[in-house]
């Protein structure tokens, strides 16, 4: 799959600040509206991925223009219970996740009588184990229907089939228990023999709390956002606490205004930039920089790309005609203050093919097409 279409779903039950995270992210102005269903279709975003590092070296190589690395974020309808079954927009928002690469899942962790919660109070934990048991009951029946096919293949004499039977028939007794398979604790081998399923439940997971506007400095006291926190590092998974409502203010402003604003809201940075780099962490991306007069650009890859592979993102023909890869960290760089200071003190190496790019590295290829 190429790197460019990675999205990040955005889910949650309805009312829980999705769409005004969401707004916040892009500045897109997806509907937010007080009732269940608001969104139908899911709106897609591309932000820029924050990186300081851009600007130090555009001021380095006086760069005439910055190009940040592209992050896809996709809002998705408000899930209720019943959703596997078709309740509420149920097919239409399983389909949609099942496109997605990884899940957001935002938790409303805040209290305002002004805006209904579905279930009628607020308790994140159950929230979030509404939606891991609709994600469970559409894993269920896409095994079902894989364990008839697996049945064929037993006939045959398969005898992969067996192995795939058994891990198969192990991941669904507890799915059956509302567990999601990336809390089962499955072995890289049982892993390897169902990623064709493309089970819902195994999508890397983050979970956003989103709290009060005046908790937004403190969020860690909440202790709505503490049980979230228990919850998700029980499957090793992280946890961002944001105030979508906040975040959305911040995003209308101009840089000058906005660093004030989170200067009195007690923030050193928008909790967006937090989102953004988690979500790009949990799609398994890092970037690589290039820089010179023309510009200074962030280039993203999967992690363990090599070299060549990392040159075929600036041009098919680099990745063809690759012959090495001239390299110096970020902090090398800057340390020494110029590539040719940093080729003197032997911190820029050659690298050949084998080469797996490291993020931060900055790069000049060198290519013969």
């Amino acid at each position: 799959m190429s790197t460019t279409n990675l999205e990040v779903g955005i889910v949650g039950l309805p009312n829980v600040g999705k769409s005004t995270l969401f707004n916040a992210i892009t500045k897109a102005g997806a509907e937010a509206a007080n009732y269940p269903f608001c969104t139908i279709e899911p709106n897609v975003g591309v932000v820029e991925v924050p990186d300081s590092r851009l600007g130090v070296l555009a001021e380095m190589f006086k760069s005439k223009k910055i190009v940040p690395a592209p992050m896809r974020f996709v809002d998705i309808a408000g899930l209720v219970k019943g959703a596997s079954k078709g309740e509420g927009l149920g097919n239409k928002f399983l389909s949609h996740i099942r496109e997605t690469d990884a899940i957001a899942q935002v938790v409303r962790c805040f209290e305002d009588g002004n805006i209904t919660h579905v279930e009628g109070g607020i308790d994140p934990v159950r929230d979030i184990e509404i939606i891991n048991t609709e994600l469970c009951l559409a894993d269920l029946e896409t095994l079902e229907h894989r364990q008839e096919r697996i049945g064929k293949l037993l006939k045959a004499g398969d005898k992969k089939a067996a192995a795939e039977k058994a891990v198969i028939d192990k991941i669904a007794a507890r799915l059956a228990e509302a567990v999601p398979a990336r809390r089962q604790g499955l072995t890289d081998d049982e892993l390897e023999l169902v990623k064709d399923l493309f089970l819902l439940t195994l999508k890397p997971t983050l979970y956003v709390a989103n709290v009060a506007e005046a908790e937004a400095g403190n969020a860690g006291a909440n202790p709505f956002v503490q049980k979230v926190q228990e919850y998700a590092g029980a499957e090793g998974s992280e946890v961002i606490a944001v105030s979508a409502k906040l975040e959305e203010e911040i995003a209308e402003l101009d840089d000058e205004s906005a660093r004030e604003f989170l200067e009195m809201a007690g923030l050193k940075e928008p909790g967006l930039n937090r989102l953004i780099k988690a979500g790009f962490k949990l799609l398994g991306l890092m970037t690589f920089l290039t820089a010179g007069e023309k510009e200074t650009r962030a280039w993203t890859i999967l992690m363990n790309t090599k070299a060549p592979q990392a040159a075929g993102k600036i041009h098919t023909d680099f990745e063809r005609g690759f012959i090495r890869a001239e390299i110096v960290t970020f902090d090398d760089l800057v340390a020494c203050g110029s590539r040719t200071a940093a080729r003197e003190k032997g911190l820029l190496r050659s690298e050949g093919k084998d080469y797996v790019m490291q993020d931060g590295d900055v790069v000049e290829f060198l290519i013969n097409v």
